[in-house]
Parts: C-alpha cells; sequence; structure tokens
C-alpha cells in the first residue's frame, strides 16, 4: 500500500458525497483507509465530521478517531456526538488511546463519558488517567496477555487463547505469580515449540527488562530502542504487573519529541500547535524575538564602540556581518548535534568533555579553511593582504568561539537542571554576534588604522 496524500479530487469526492444521502456517503468512506479518513478530517469542517463519525461503524470510527492529530482535537469530536454512539467507540477504543482523548476534556466531560461506557472500561480508563500523561504509565495499556508461572503448555495456551480475543495484537506473555507479581516474560513461539508437557516455569525468562509506572517516556523509548523490543511491561515499585508500552506508542513518542525540541532550538514554545492560527502563534513567538531583540541591542552596542573604524574603513562593514553571520551557522550546526546527544542518552563527565573538544577542534578547522577563502578575497578583491590576515584571525576564532558554544553551553545548562533546547539557542546567538562583531573590529582597530 502507497503512501496516502490529501489531494483536491479525494476532497472534492467525499464533499459531492457529503450532498448526498448516507447510503451514497458510505459507499464513497468503504474506500478509504480509517488513517485517510482521519487525513481528509484535516480539511473538513466540524458538521461533516460528526456526519461521518455518525454513519461508520463504531470500530471504523473508533479507528479514524485514534488516527485523528492532537491539534484536530478528536476528544471535541467525540464529546460532540450522541451519547450512544460516543459510548460505542469509546468501547472500541484501546485503553491507552481512550486514555489520551478523554484526558483532554474537562472534568465534567470526563464524569459523563466514564459513567456511560462499561464498568470494567471505565475502571481501566480512570486508573490510567491517574498517571503524568508523560511517563510509562500514561502511555501503557492496561490490556495485557498474562500467564501464571504454575501452569503447563497447554493451560497456558487455553489462556492466552481466552485473553487473546478482544485484543488486536499482542508481542509478549507476562508471567505473573498469585500476587499479580511480574516473574518474567515469554514469547508466544516460546510456548508452541515447547514440549507438551513443558512447564511455564521453565520456559520463562527472567532475564527481562521492564519500567516503572512513572519513568519519563523518552527513557521508555530509549529502552526499547537501546534493547529492540515490541513492547515492554509496566510495573509499580512492588513489580505488580500493570500494563505495557508497544512499539507503536514509543513511535508517537519520538515524533512528539523531535518535534518538540525543533520548536525549542528555533525559540517557539512547544505549546504551540503546528496547525494553530495566526493568534497562537504570535502568542507563542513573540515573547523569544523581544529577547532575542535585547540580545541584537547587545551586540549592536558592540559596533558601537567601533563606529570611528567603519568610518576609516567602510570595507570592513561587510566582511563583519559574514563573520557574525557564518558564526552563527556554525554554532547552530553544533547546538543541534549536542542536543541531540543530551536526549538520546546523559553524557559522562569525559564524554561531554569530548563533545565540547570535537566541536573546538570542527571550529578551529572549518574556521580557518572559511578564514582563509575571506583571505583569499580580501587579497584578490580588495588589494588589502592585512586586512585579509585579520579576517582570517576573526573568522577562525569566531567559529572556535560557535563551537565552544553551542556544544558547552547546553552542557552547561543540562546540568544546572534547565532544559538546553529552550535557551541555548539565545545565548549562543549572543556569544556569536558580540565575539563576530568584537574580533574583526578590534583587530582592524589593532592593525588596520
Amino acid at each position: 500500500m502507497q503512501s496516502f496524500d490529501i489531494n483536491k479530487s479525494d476532497l472534492l469526492r467525499i464533499k459531492a458525497a457529503l450532498e448526498a444521502d448516507d447510503a451514497e456517503l458510505q459507499l464513497v468512506l468503504k474506500e478509504y483507509h480509517s488513517s485517510e479518513i482521519a487525513l481528509l478530517f484535516e480539511k473538513l469542517p466540524q458538521e461533516a465530521k460528526e456526519r461521518i463519525i455518525n454513519i461508520l461503524p463504531a470500530d471504523v470510527a473508533s479507528e479514524v478517531i485514534s488516527e485523528m492529530a492532537e491539534e484536530e482535537h478528536p476528544e471535541e469530536l467525540l464529546v460532540s456526538l450522541d451519547p450512544d454512539k460516543r459510548t460505542e467507540i469509546v468501547e472500541e477504543l484501546d485503553y491507552d488511546v481512550a486514555t489520551d482523548i478523554i484526558s483532554q476534556l474537562d472534568e465534567e466531560d470526563q464524569k459523563e463519558i466514564l459513567e456511560d461506557i462499561d464498568q470494567e472500561d471505565a475502571t481501566s480508563i480512570r486508573a490510567l488517567l491517574s498517571y503524568d500523561e508523560d511517563t510509562a504509565g500514561g502511555l501503557m495499556n492496561s490490556e495485557i496477555i498474562k500467564v501464571h508461572i504454575n501452569l503447563d503448555k497447554k493451560e497456558a495456551l487455553d489462556e492466552i487463547i481466552r485473553q487473546s480475543e478482544e485484543m488486536e495484537e499482542f508481542y509478549t506473555i507476562c508471567v505473573v505469580d498469585d500476587h499479580d507479581t511480574l516473574k518474567g516474560i515469554l514469547s508466544i513461539k516460546t510456548v508452541i515449540k515447547a514440549r507438551g508437557d513443558a512447564k511455564i516455569s521453565d520456559l520463562v525468562d527472567t532475564d527481562f527488562v521492564y519500567v516503572k509506572a512513572d519513568l519519563d517516556q523518552e527513557e521508555v523509548a530509549r529502552l526499547i530502542s537501546q534493547y529492540n523490543l515490541t513492547s515492554i511491561p509496566v510495573v509499580d515499585d512492588h513489580m505488580k504487573l500493570l500494563g505495557r508500552v508497544t512499539v507503536d506508542d514509543i513511535i508517537d513518542v519520538m515524533e512528539e519529541e523531535n518535534t518538540e525540541d525543533i520548536l525549542k532550538i528555533s525559540g517557539v514554545s512547544e505549546d504551540e500547535e503546528l496547525s494553530g492560527n495566526w493568534k497562537d502563534a504570535v502568542k507563542s513567538r513573540l515573547p523569544w524575538l523581544i529577547i532575542n531583540l535585547g540580545t541584537a541591542f547587545l551586540a549592536a552596542s558592540v559596533i558601537r564602540q567601533f563606529t570611528y573604524v567603519e568610518e576609516d574603513l567602510p570595507i570592513i562593514v561587510a566582511y563583519v556581518t559574514i563573520i557574525g553571520g557564518m558564526g552563527g551557522n556554525a554554532a547552530t550546526q553544533a547546538l543541534a548535534v549536542t542536543v541531540r546527544r543530551i536526549s538520546l542518552t546523559d553524557l559522562s563527565d569525559r564524554q561531554a568533555y569530548n563533545t565540547v573538544f570535537k566541536e573546538f577542534l570542527v571550529g578551529m578547522i572549518n574556521g580557518a579553511a572559511n578564514g582563509l577563502i575571506v583571505l583569499l578575497f580580501a587579497f584578490f578583491y580588495d588589494k588589502n593582504p592585512m586586512l585579509g590576515v585579520v579576517l582570517f584571525i576573526a573568522m577562525t576564532g569566531n567559529l572556535i568561539v560557535a563551537g565552544l558554544t553551542g556544544a558547552g553551553i547546553p552542557l552547561i545548562l543540562k546540568r544546572v537542571g534547565i532544559d538546553p533546547a529552550v535557551a541555548s539557542s539565545i545565548i549562543i546567538t549572543t556569544f556569536t554576534d558580540c565575539i563576530g562583531f568584537l574580533l574583526p573590529l578590534w583587530l582592524a582597530s589593532s592593525f588596520l588604522l
């Protein structure tokens, strides 16, 4: 199956079907996968979404709502539906998905939905709502296959078949004792291949990876990636089995965390929705731009101290902008690499030192290479060899500063408990702008005037 992209013909077809009766609309919708309908919802008004969800079977409607982007607010669509239809949909959703959607509603709407659905489903969702959404508990699905450690192969298979009837898929089987304490895991392949009289206690893998419910979602993602897992069990402080986090949940987490880091590095609040309106965008970005304006005044104050250099050597102004801009680009490169390393793993003191030293060497080599180009340009075009030497030193120096700050600042911020993705960019820009202006102007005043 090829990836689906929204195009004009699909939208026109859906809109034409919306003008017809329900039977015609249902025929058209059958040609689209639930994830494709969710994408089409991005271009449809709320009334159209409600009509489509109402005529879809509950199992398909639940898949569409679960596939909707967070920015499209599936919770608002859900709460707008007829209570009976809404109940059918919620009961079809996986517990973790239902929890994510319901958690976005106010307490009154949450209470109404949970009172309408099956009591067992409501109890499971309430339990999941008690966890922070950015933790393993907030990610996990409490629907899980588990067998008792004292069962034999036949008994275990019967139990697996019984429990899996209402589950779409499962990857591993958890083994527990009388107190629901997690004792280990095993794969369905291990059970099937075992001899007929085998005991689960002999088949269970007791050397397994698990997470506590309060573990941060980024660490959960790191463990699943590190150990190449398809799912990971979640337990409480007493090793009681609570649920599982699956790899498809982690893909969403990684996308969310990467988007968050990119927005932060760019000086955009994580609260800004990618599909939000212009008012939200202004509210999110303006404070950062004002802070940047303050740092720009600081950099401008450096230039003000050397106005006599600009008067006696006007050509220096053009080169100052080049050196400042190159420093900013180099610092952004070092910052991106360092923040990514920090997000993937906790760096030891030696690893942090090596990271900074590497960026120092990269800055020095790249600075010298670019400085040489500027030197040759000043020599042949401006006929001023000494100007070329000054610019060579300034370019090399600024790119060294860019590398040191691009790697060092986020590491320092991480050590003092500040998110490096949020504050690093402004601090580093200030450094590279000020040094980028100071070096060529100061060197020019010392050696050329």
